[in-house]
This record gives C-alpha cells, sequence and structure tokens, in this order.
C-alpha cells in the first residue's frame, strides 16, 4: 500500500512502482497502513503535513513496521520515520532513531543528481550510483541506521537507510532515470522475498 497522506507526488512513485511490477494501492485511511503486507511512504512535502494524517494511526503504522512488515520511505516519507524534525513541531514515527536536521550547506536546497557510496545489497548491480535530490533537511540517526552516505558542499551526511525491512531514501528513485527504476526493482525483490 501506498500512503497518501495529502503530500508528495503520488503519479511519479506509483509509475514506478508499477513499471517495476508492484501492484499499488494508494490509501488515504491511514489506518489501513496498520494491516498492510508492504507500505511505501513517498516523497515531496514538510515533516509537520506528512504527519498529520498519520500521527492518529502512528503507534499501529509504527508496530506493524516493527513486526517486519517491508517498507521504502521516500524523502519526506523517509524523514517522517524518524523521533522529529527540525522543520516542524510534530513527532515522527519513531521508527529510527534520531532526529532530521537542517543541511548546513551554503546552497540549500540541495536539487539535482549527486552519489550514494553504500554496500547495502540494495544497491547491488546498480553501477551507476547517482540518484536525483531536493532536499532542505536530511536524517541524522541514532543509533545506527545509515546505509549509504553523500556528500554535499563538504558535509557527508546519511543518504540511505535501514532497519530490518525497512528503507528510506533522502533522494527520488522515482526521480532518478534507470539507477531509480533498478533500485525500486530490488526493493521489489526484497519485499517480495519478506512476504
Amino acid at each position: 500500500m501506498m500512503a497518501d497522506y495529502g503530500v508528495g507526488n503520488l503519479h511519479s512513485i506509483r509509475k514506478a512502482l508499477e513499471r517495476s511490477g508492484a501492484d499499488v494501492e494508494a490509501v488515504t485511511d491511514m489506518g489501513r497502513l496498520a494491516g498492510a503486507e508492504c507500505i511505501v511512504f513517498p516523497g515531496v512535502g514538510a515533516f509537520d503535513s506528512a504527519m498529520g494524517r498519520l500521527l492518529p494511526h502512528r503507534e499501529a503504522i509504527r508496530g506493524r513496521l516493527l513486526s517486519g512488515v517491508p517498507a521504502l520511505g521516500v524523502c519526506i516519507g523517509a524523514q517522517i520515520l524518524f523521533e522529529s524534525s527540525e522543520e516542524g513541531s510534530s513527532e515522527g514515527m519513531g521508527f529510527f532513531g534520531g532526529r532530521v536536521v537542517r543541511l548546513r550547506a551554503e546552497r540549500v536546497p540541495h536539487i539535482g543528481w549527486n552519489s550514494v557510496e553504500s554496500e547495502d545489497p540494495l544497491l547491488e548491480g546498480i553501477s551507476d550510483r547517482r540518484f536525483y535530490f531536493a532536499h532542505s533537511y536530511r536524517c541524522s540517526p541514532s543509533g545506527g541506521g545509515a546505509a549509504g552516505w553523500t556528500e554535499y558542499e563538504g558535509e557527508s551526511f546519511p543518504s540511505l537507510f535501514r532497519k530490518a525491512n525497512v528503507y528510506g531514501t533522502q533522494f527520488h528513485p522515482e526521480k532518478s532515470a534507470g539507477s531509480g527504476l533498478r533500485l525500486i526493482e530490488g526493493f521489489i525483490r526484497f519485499a517480495e522475498g519478506r512476504l
């Protein structure tokens, strides 16, 4: 299930998932995520806006993620998986420890193509590891979770996250051409192997 929490570009991520062989159902009732066999939290938007619809179901969704359901969070969809954000006042899902902080760069937002350094199996077979970024905030995990790194204006920050069966990407695989599609295909294979 793909969470339609009122923000984000659902069309691009839905098309990328379907093109990669996934059967996608977008839901506006966030309570339904507690019974999903796989969850996608799309990107684009602000932290508090994204969490507004999720907060009433936070514990049930968090419990589902902790139970091992495969999930993918993209950009703001990855950020909401953390405990809190400097961007807003809402609490996050709290699946990953840590918080979201503003990029410490001269040029913000960070928009454009950039490389991801990672040894995670999700990127296996992807030779071009340049992906499309569009963000002003980045995740700062505590207690692990970082699975890939990106350098921007001298700052190295985590850009790929994993805990149990949940992945988060600071970048937008759905806007990252062939490399992004291969990552999404890899996530679908990963998710199918855990169902």
